[in-house]
């Protein structure tokens, strides 16, 4: 089983797998227990998260890049999918297709943030309204200093952390 680990170091923070260390950027308000995350607060939860799978943009990301890539079936982004973020809704923390009449992220972005998306296993299972929603590992284009909650990093390197992921992966925050 590989897993991943988010290590802080000042007010920096680093993704380590296997040997390799990485540049990522976590949640505005930075890191929160996972009991006290809330929707909306820019905090990244701590915990053990596993991961649920990957989806890219196959307009960006060749699919040749995933070539050999066996832990997840990648699953191509269009631009009807989105992901619900309205604690009100019975979807809540889910892919969703759009147009969605609830509150929802749209995955298709112009900006490269979600080029390449691996949904963490949290508060999915059986989504608590409010506690949260969207939690991903996903690309981080130069010049981000924070998300609203998920890890990101480099494109080129989540691309090498794929290599790596195994169908029993885990993230540590």
């Amino acid at each position: 089983m590989a897993e991943l680990q988010v290590i802080q170091e000042g007010a920096q923070y680093w993704l380590r797998c296997a040997a390799h260390r990485f540049r990522c950027v976590v949640g505005a308000a930075g890191l929160i227990a996972a009991n006290n995350k809330q929707e909306g607060d820019n905090a990244t939860p701590r915990g053990r998260w596993p991961l649920r799978g990957l989806y890219y943009r196959a307009d960006r990301i060749a699919s040749d890049r995933l070539a050999g890539y066996s832990a997840f079936s990648p699953v191509t982004i269009g631009k009807q999918d989105g992901w619900c973020d309205d604690p009100e809704d019975a979807a809540y923390n889910m892919k969703v297709n759009l147009p969605y009449p609830a509150r929802h992220e749209t995955l298709w972005r112009e900006d490269g943030l979600y080029d390449l998306i691996i949904p963490l296993g949290y508060n999915d299972t059986r989504p608590v309204p409010h506690k949260g929603s969207a939690i991903f590992l996903h690309c981080a284009p130069e010049g981000i200093a924070s998300t609203k909650g998920c890890v990101a990093l480099a494109a080129e390197d989540l691309l090498v952390v794929l290599n790596y992921l195994e169908k029993d992966s885990y993230l540590v925050i």
